[in-house]
């Protein structure tokens, strides 16, 4: 029981710290009204584990804090990753769908963080754009192609013994 317990919390830890790696080596795309935050490809991660859930709110909460974000961005933006990645555990059975929670609930929830936190006069709609399509290219497409390898040669990485 122990060792799975320090099992969790390790891989929530190292995909934690993947997480903040990746946003920050790749900061030019990482923040901003238009960005495509590659890190987000992890969030396909809890089809392998629910140690992700964590491990992904946390990442992204250093991520933000790190990165200079606002408080509001911090907050919700990081709350988005958290309800993203665990509706994408309830859908794990259906191995393509796990990309598109986070998809839809950053689209949903970033453009009003960017206008209302930002003070980002653009249309709503035309962030709902944007910043959907910036997921797309790293939850949907990144994020899948991850998945498809990860299925495929790093299974072993997420067995619980």
């Amino acid at each position: 029981m122990k060792d799975k317990k320090v099992l969790f919390i390790s891989q929530s830890a190292m995909i934690a710290a993947i997480y903040v790696v990746l946003t920050l080596v790749f900061a030019p795309f990482s923040y901003g009204n238009i960005q495509v935050r590659i890190s987000e490809a992890l969030t396909i991660l809890p089809y392998f584990t629910p140690a992700a859930i964590p491990g992904l709110f946390i990442g992204c909460l250093l991520s933000n804090i790190i990165g200079g974000s606002i408080l509001p961005d911090i907050l919700f933006g990081s709350l988005a990753t958290l309800i993203g990645a665990a509706i994408s555990y309830r859908v794990r059975r259906h191995k393509y769908l796990v990309a598109v929670p986070p998809v839809i609930v950053n689209t949903l929830v970033v453009p009003f963080v960017l206008y209302y936190g930002y003070q980002i006069n653009l249309p709503i709609p035309l962030m709902m754009l944007t910043v959907g399509i910036g997921e797309i290219i790293s939850c949907g497409v990144l994020g899948s192609v991850l998945l498809k390898v990860l299925d495929r040669y790093g299974r072993s990485i997420f067995k619980s013994s």
